[in-house]
């Protein structure tokens, strides 16, 4: 019963997070065609390869996390024997869920879940997803200022105003609860088993409860080490990664200006490089599944002080077809391949 209450949300998720995200798009695309736009792209030459380009830049993005993932997983644990192509394809299987749940919060447990089928200990998987979670919230804080430079006297959007407020807010509060959770270990424990009892008394399952507190305990101290080790001994590790971390984001970053030439306009690169900070911010944001809606107006919001408006809707259109719908299509396909179904995922998660 439970799994099928769990595949029945995710359904949910999925089926709210595109209708929200196609929904945006028409109405952006209603709003902002015109015989304008219509005149513009049969008389200026579509350059296609600028596409291809885009779709290019996109998969590399995916290898570069997966090279970060593997040597983060590495450096936790010198056991794990991991190629890069497995590592990506554990990136790959992440981009379902982190698309349909807010804040792409869905494509940790799937990460830490596959490393743990992989070798890894809980505690060595949730340090190396979160020490990612923790190079990419360091290098957007370190980017904000930049964007906000470049972009203030444009932002007259009060929903992009405030949501750019509140994801600064949740960035910091992340990291500030990171930092304790490392320094406080004890604390971390009780807090862990105070919300495994309350969550296993809530679906009223019989546990024994020594076995629950030993493993948490064995896990925090797992974590609490990795991440100590990347403080001391994995520094230079972790300064690697930082620069992996700023190459895959850089080159994520890329897409929209590719798909910008492949309409005939400008690039852009500063200004769209600063746009894909903030939006990010933005998406950040616990609001719908896959922050559907939101970052779709955002795109346009942010981009209209760019692009002519005749072609924003064109634009966001390409944009989501390459960034999220085909990210969500390929991890779609690695999820089913590596669990066969999510509804066996499911079921292997509440065994565990």
């Amino acid at each position: 019963m439970d799994v099928e209450k769990k595949h029945g949300t995710v359904k949910i998720s999925i089926a709210v997070s595109v209708i929200l995200s196609i929904a945006i798009i028409l109405v952006i695309l209603k709003l902002t065609i015109s015989h304008t736009t219509l005149e513009y792209l049969t008389v200026n030459k579509i350059q296609y390869e600028y596409f291809l380009a885009a779709i290019f830049l996109n998969i590399m993005y995916w290898f570069l996390w997966g090279t970060r993932l593997k040597m983060l997983c590495t450096a936790v644990d010198k056991k794990m024997r991991m190629g890069i192509w497995g590592s990506t394809k554990i990136v790959l299987a992440n981009l379902f869920l982190a698309g349909i749940t807010p804040s792409m919060a869905g494509g940790e447990p799937v990460r830490i879940y596959l490393l743990n089928k992989n070798g890894m200990s809980i505690g060595g998987a949730t340090a190396a997803v979160l020490g990612e979670r923790l190079l990419d919230a360091m290098f957007i804080l370190i980017c904000i200022p930049f964007a906000f430079f470049v972009f203030k006297n444009h932002i007259d959007v009060e929903l992009i105003r405030t949501g750019l407020s509140i994801g600064v807010i949740v960035f910091v509060a992340c990291i500030i609860l990171f930092v304790y959770a490392i320094k406080n270990p004890d604390k971390t424990k009780s807090f862990l088993i105070f919300l495994e009892s309350k969550l296993r008394r809530f679906f009223r399952r019989r546990i024994d409860m020594k076995k629950v507190v030993d493993r948490i305990n064995r896990e925090v101290d797992d974590f609490n080490k990795s991440m100590k080790f990347f403080a001391k001994k994995g520094r230079k590790t972790f300064l690697l990664c930082g620069v992996l971390t700023v190459l895959f984001w850089s080159t994520g970053f890329m897409i929209p200006s590719m798909i910008l030439l492949g309409l005939g306009l400008d690039p852009f690169i500063v200004e769209s490089y600063s746009a894909q900070v903030l939006l990010l911010v933005i998406v950040m944001m616990p609001t719908t599944p896959g922050s559907s809606g939101i970052t779709e107006g955002s795109v346009a919001g942010l981009y209209s002080v760019l692009i002519g408006r005749n072609l924003i809707g064109v634009f966001v259109l390409l944009f989501r077809l390459i960034t999220y719908y085909m990210n969500l299509i390929v991890g779609a396909i690695f999820q089913y391949k590596i669990f066969r179904s999510v509804a066996s995922f499911s079921l292997d998660m509440i065994k565990k």
